[in-house]
Parts: structure tokens; C-alpha cells; sequence
């Protein structure tokens, strides 16, 4: 007796472990054979990271995603620019008529070295004092003067006599001229002195400032002249506090001129800050903090990612289960279709899109929107001929027959008994196009075409490294994108092929 009750009891002990793993429902056989695989599991546990950071970690962030950080930094600005002339400038006599018509007449017959030119019966003879100082005279009477040597005056402008007695002397190197009844002295530097003081000077130096509220002052234009003929790239002057600045020379060839630059202590924006306490990932090229953008920008593609996959199942599940069901010239129409779609060029279409939209400066909110319906519009073939593949052979089973006998309406026959067992697949498909989309975006992105600032995503995060020079020494803007990047595309891959083989029933149990 005890015997027998012994046997019973281990036979219903067995009996029971082995049911236990024969009466599990299909969708526990699923996600057990999908925690099996360690590459599925793994896939799991990087998407889950991924959200955790973007969704919660902006949350969280102290900062916005769109929030800039300033410093004071110290700047060359453009105080004043210099130009040496080459350009014959002109001295008329009062009361005389030298108009830029007769000018031109001029620089004409100078260039071909005549002694005279004439314009309405009236000849006008040229006298050259040297290459670069011609006189003009009209019947005997000097009029008028050309000279690429030019007078600045210190305070009252010289009389035409005056100038042209300090150009009489300063080419025929003389120290002294009198003009107007007054004495002048020359010195070898060009100024022009009356009774002790500076009234002018001769240069072909023109220095103008950069803006109103600069004053140039004599001796300044003299240290520019120095440093420019001594080909010096800084120099220093006393400012008007009796502090040594020092001023940086550029020469800038398409100008032909020199940038005088100061240095200006200004208030710019924190670009590319190494990594701190304050910023852990650094700032990006707009003073933005680097982590919190990350955080953003993994939001919104992992949101452009899932709606528009959410498009393409959509119109693919529509159309191929249509297509399916009803076969004959439905089936056609529908298959035609999605070979137009086939036959569209996708990269070509967006990226002309994208120009367009930049030309007309859509709204960056609205541009995000009109992403998400392009590539959804775009992408739902695959889905549509592999519903419709689905469908194809379930409508001949059992199953449908019995619905069908039912008197089931036709809707209720495609959307509550063949859409159903299509949606392992579906959602094996969709996982793995999720992925696919996101590496879309991000290369839309990374060419200007996607996501416009001031959102952030993956992929205009690394748009900003434009050079090579910032590639390589500011690796914090772009190799933490990359790898989220790495992370999320591989995490739904994973997952795809595990929700792949974890719902492929012949697989061994």
C-alpha cells in the first residue's frame, strides 16, 4: 500500500514538470526562447540604457537643450585699416575745374607720358615733376596737381599753394619752402612745420579707423607706417591712458590693405569647453553643454524612429492585407503601387526636399514634422508586400473558412483573424527597421537635410564636426553621438533577430 502510494506521488510529480513546460502559452514559449538568447537579452539591456538616458536623463539635466554659456575672452578686433596709396589723388586750385571727366583725360594721357591733353577746344598741358607727381596748367595757369604722395593736415587744411610749394619740396628734397607769406620747414619723415608746430604731414599711408569713436592720431599712423616698413607683425603704442597696447598687423591680399587688430576683451559664447564639472561631455560649436544635448537629441530620434515606423505599418498593413484578401485586380493595382514606390529614388527625392524646405525656412518644429511623414510615406512597401505574403496563404486554411461560414463581415475577417497571426512578423520587421530609420535621419541630419537647431539629434550633433581640425581635437562633440548612435541601432538589431528566431516555430524547444 505504501508502495503504491509512493509511485503515484512521483509519477504525478513528473507528470506535473512535464506539463509545466508543455502547457505554456505561445506567447510565454516566445519570450522564453527570446531570454535565451544572450544577444537578444544584451539588445534589451542597451535600449533600455538608451531611453533611460534620453527620456529620463533630460529630465534630470540642470540645463535645456537649447541653453548657451558665455565667457570673456580676449579677441583681435579691426581698429583701424591702413591702405598705402598707389592711386594718383588730386589738389584743385580754388575757383578752378578739374571734374572727374577731365580725370579720366588725365590718367590717360599720363599713362602714355604726353605733355598735353585737350577736351572742348581747351589744352591742358602736363608737366612731370616726377612719375608720381604730374602739374596740370590751363593756358600757362597751374590749375590743379596729381600726386600719390598725399598731405594730411593737422588741423586747418593747406591752401593749394601751400601744397603744392610741401609736394615741391618733399619730392625735390628740400627743408625748407615758403608759401602765403609763411616759413615751413620739411622733415626727412614728411612733416610739415609753421613756427614750431606740426601742421601737416606728406605719407601715402591712409589710415582710417574702424569705427566713429576711434580718433587716429599722428604719431599712431607713424608707429603703423614703422611697423609696416620694417614688416613687423605687432607693435606697440601708448593708448590714450598712457598704457602700451599691443596692435597686430594683418596683411589682407584681396584688399590690398593691412588690418590694424586690438586686442578686445568681448563676450562670446563657451565654444568647444573641455569636458569640466560644470559641463562633462564639454560644449558644442554654440556654447550649448554637450551631455544635455545628447540627451535631446537621443529623444528625438529615438521619437522620429518609432513614428515613423508607425507610418509604414500602418499603410503597409492596410494596403497588404487588402491585397492579400482580395487578390485579382486589387491585388494588381496594389502590387503596381508599391513597385512606382520601388522605383523611387529615396536619397535624391529627400535631399530635394530638404532644399526646398530650406529655401522656403520652414519652421525647424514643422520640418521635423514633415521628416517623419516623408520617410514613412516612403518606406511602407516592404511592409505592405510582406503583409501581403502573409495573408496569401492564411486565407486558404481552416480558420478562415470557419469565419467565413460564420458570416463574417469582411473587415472584421482581415483586421480580427489574418492581421493578428501577421503580427509576429510585423513586429519582428518594424524592430528591425527601427535601426534602419534612425541611421536615416542621422545621416539626413549630418548633411543639413534633417533636424534643424535648435533641436538636437544624433545626427546634427555630429554635423558640427565640419573640419578636420575640429574632428580631431575636439573628439567630446562627436564620438559620444557615435556611440550612442552605435548603441541604439545595434540594441534594435538585436532585438529583431531574437524576436526573429523567438517566433520562428520551427525552432527546437
Amino acid at each position: 500500500m505504501n508502495e503504491e502510494k509512493n509511485f503515484n506521488e512521483e509519477e504525478t510529480l513528473d507528470l506535473n514538470d512535464d506539463r509545466r513546460v508543455k502547457t505554456l502559452s505561445p506567447g510565454a514559449m516566445v519570450v522564453k526562447r527570446f531570454l535565451r538568447n544572450r544577444l537578444a537579452v544584451l539588445g534589451m539591456v542597451m535600449l533600455a540604457v538608451m531611453f533611460i538616458f534620453s527620456f529620463i536623463g533630460g529630465l534630470i539635466s540642470p540645463y535645456s537643450q537649447d541653453q548657451q554659456f558665455y565667457k570673456y575672452e580676449d579677441q583681435n578686433k579691426v581698429y583701424a585699416g591702413v591702405v598705402q596709396n598707389e592711386d594718383f589723388r588730386y589738389i584743385v586750385k580754388e575757383d578752378a575745374k578739374f571734374d572727374s571727366i577731365l580725370q579720366a583725360q588725365f590718367l590717360l594721357a599720363s599713362g602714355k607720358k604726353e605733355e598735353s591733353f585737350t577736351y572742348k577746344d581747351v589744352t591742358y598741358t602736363l608737366e612731370y615733376v616726377s612719375d608720381d607727381y604730374v602739374k596740370v596748367s590751363e593756358n600757362g595757369a597751374l590749375i590743379a596737381v596729381a600726386s600719390k604722395d598725399i598731405i594730411n593736415a593737422e588741423g586747418d587744411a593747406l591752401s593749394f599753394d601751400a601744397s603744392v610749394a610741401a609736394l615741391d619740396a618733399f619730392v625735390g628734397g628740400a627743408a625748407e619752402f615758403e608759401a602765403d607769406g609763411v616759413a615751413y620747414t620739411l622733415s626727412e619723415d614728411g612733416d610739415v612745420e609753421a613756427d614750431g608746430k606740426v601742421v601737416a604731414y606728406i605719407s601715402r599711408f591712409v589710415v582710417s579707423a574702424s569705427a566713429n569713436d576711434i580718433e587716429i592720431s599722428r604719431d599712431f599712423k607713424e608707429a603703423i607706417g614703422e611697423a609696416i616698413d620694417s614688416k613687423k607683425e605687432t607693435f606697440t603704442f601708448a593708448d590714450e591712458n598712457g598704457e602700451d597696447t599691443e596692435f597686430a598687423i594683418e596683411y589682407e591680399a584681396t584688399k590690398q590693405m593691412w588690418n590694424v587688430m586690438k586686442a578686445k576683451e568681448t563676450y562670446v559664447y563657451d565654444t568647444y569647453a573641455s569636458p569640466s564639472k560644470e559641463h562633462l561631455l564639454g560644449t558644442d560649436t554654440n556654447g550649448m553643454d554637450m551631455l544635455t544635448r545628447l540627451m535631446y537629441g537621443g529623444r528625438v530620434s529615438l521619437i522620429i524612429g518609432f513614428i515613423v515606423v508607425f507610418i509604414e505599418v500602418l499603410i503597409g498593413i492596410v494596403l497588404g492585407g487588402v491585397s492579400g484578401y482580395f487578390g485579382g485586380w486589387i491585388d494588381n493595382l496594389i502590387m503596381r503601387i508599391v513597385d512606382v514606390f520601388y522605383c523611387i529614388p529615396s536619397l535624391p527625392l529627400i535631399i530635394i526636399l530638404g532644399s526646398a524646405m530650406d529655401g522656403m525656412r520652414v519652421e525647424p518644429q514643422k520640418r521635423m514634422l514633415f521628416l517623419m511623414l516623408i520617410l514613412g510615406f516612403l518606406g511602407w512597401p516592404g511592409v505592405a508586400r510582406m503583409v501581403r505574403g502573409q495573408i496569401l496563404s492564411l486565407r486558404e486554411q481552416e480558420f478562415m473558412t470557419a469565419a467565413e461560414a460564420t458570416g463574417l463581415s469582411v473587415r472584421k475577417r482581415i483586421f480580427k483573424h489574418l492581421i493578428p497571426n501577421v503580427i509576429p512578423q510585423l513586429i519582428v520587421i518594424s524592430t528591425m527597421s527601427l535601426g534602419s530609420t534612425i541611421i536615416t535621419e542621422a545621416t539626413l541630419s549630418f548633411l543639413g537635410l534633417g533636424v534643424k537647431f535648435p533641436f538636437a539629434s544624433w545626427g546634427n550633433i555630429i554635423n558640427d564636426v565640419n573640419n578636420a581640425f575640429v574632428m580631431t581635437h575636439y573628439w567630446f562633440v562627436w564620438i559620444p553621438a557615435g556611440i550612442c548612435l552605435l548603441v541604439a541601432v545595434l540594441g534594435f538589431n538585436f532585438v529583431g533577430d531574437g524576436l526573429r528566431d523567438a517566433f520562428d516555430p520551427r525552432m527546437n524547444r
